[in-house]
């Protein structure tokens, strides 16, 4: 492949991560980490450094995603800022503290876990389990615990949280589209600490491409970004004209899908 390959490929990364983002609520890092991955390897990247360098540009590339997704979904009303205002301190903490370990432990288990988690809540929401009526969010200390393990695990996997808040918010009977538009809200502040971990682990690191910072590729993140903030309005529209069922069933698919790229990846 030719230069002019890597950023059509980038770019049409970008729509296609975009898009998802804002119909989903989510980052789009479950898809652009496999993806990344790929493509590096393809441009003949030191492959002891490819995947840290997907998470790391994934997790930058969120920050801009995450800002025209949760704008997108403000103007329809659909984010509870008292969620985020909760959820937000122990998301930060945790998520930069998933970054020293992302880039010290083995990626193996980790994959092994959140493939099997992402199976598990895609089973139960396409079984459509209904929550206890009586059952509501925690209080603040509850909501920051909560943040910090959302945090965490978004930042090993560099995901913006999606497909961890919108089971959480809607387990507590938050409505579906509310779920949603919070969890994209939620996704800027995990990708704000975990592009910092990341570039803040991969600096000084040696075998670096040209044109990174720390563990972030700079023309996969501008290329990305730049696409992913039209998309993501677009998907977002969509999510408030499609009903509770079909939302649903589209999270679902998109969890499944991810559980079954991240297996294929392991075993191989």
């Amino acid at each position: 492949m030719d230069f002019d390959v890597w950023w059509l490929s980038y770019l049409a990364l970008g729509a296609f991560v975009g898009f998802f983002a804002g119909l989903l609520g989510v980052g789009g890092g479950g898809i652009m980490v496999p993806v990344l991955t790929s493509l590096f390897v393809a441009q003949g990247m030191p492959r002891e450094s490819v995947v840290h360098l997907a998470l790391g540009t994934s997790m930058a590339a969120i920050v801009m995603t995450s800002i025209a997704s949760l704008r997108a979904h403000h103007k329809h009303g659909a984010v509870r800022w008292d969620v985020v205002r909760f959820i937000a301190p122990g998301i930060l903490a945790g998520t930069f503290a998933g970054t020293f370990i992302a880039s010290r432990i083995a990626s193996k288990p980790l994959a092994i876990f959140f493939a099997c988690f992402m199976a598990y809540v895609s089973l139960q929401m396409l079984a459509n389990v209904k929550p206890k009526p009586s059952r509501e969010l925690p209080g603040p200390v509850g909501m920051s615990a909560v943040g910090a393990g959302i945090g965490g695990i978004s930042a090993l996997v560099a995901i913006g949280g999606g497909s961890l808040s919108v089971p959480f918010m809607t387990w507590c009977n938050v409505k579906v589209h509310q779920a949603i538009g919070t969890s994209a809200a939620i996704g800027l502040p995990i990708a704000l600490a975990g592009t910092v971990g990341y570039l803040v682990n991969g600096w000084g690191s040696t075998g670096m491409p040209s044109y990174s910072l720390g563990f972030i590729y700079l023309p996969a993140l501008v290329l990305i970004s730049v696409v992913s903030t039209w998309t993501a309005p677009l998907g977002a529209r969509l999510a408030h004209r499609l009903p509770v069922a079909v939302l649903r069933k589209i999270f679902a698919g998109v969890l499944m899908l991810l559980s079954a790229k991240m297996m294929h990846a392991l075993f191989f």
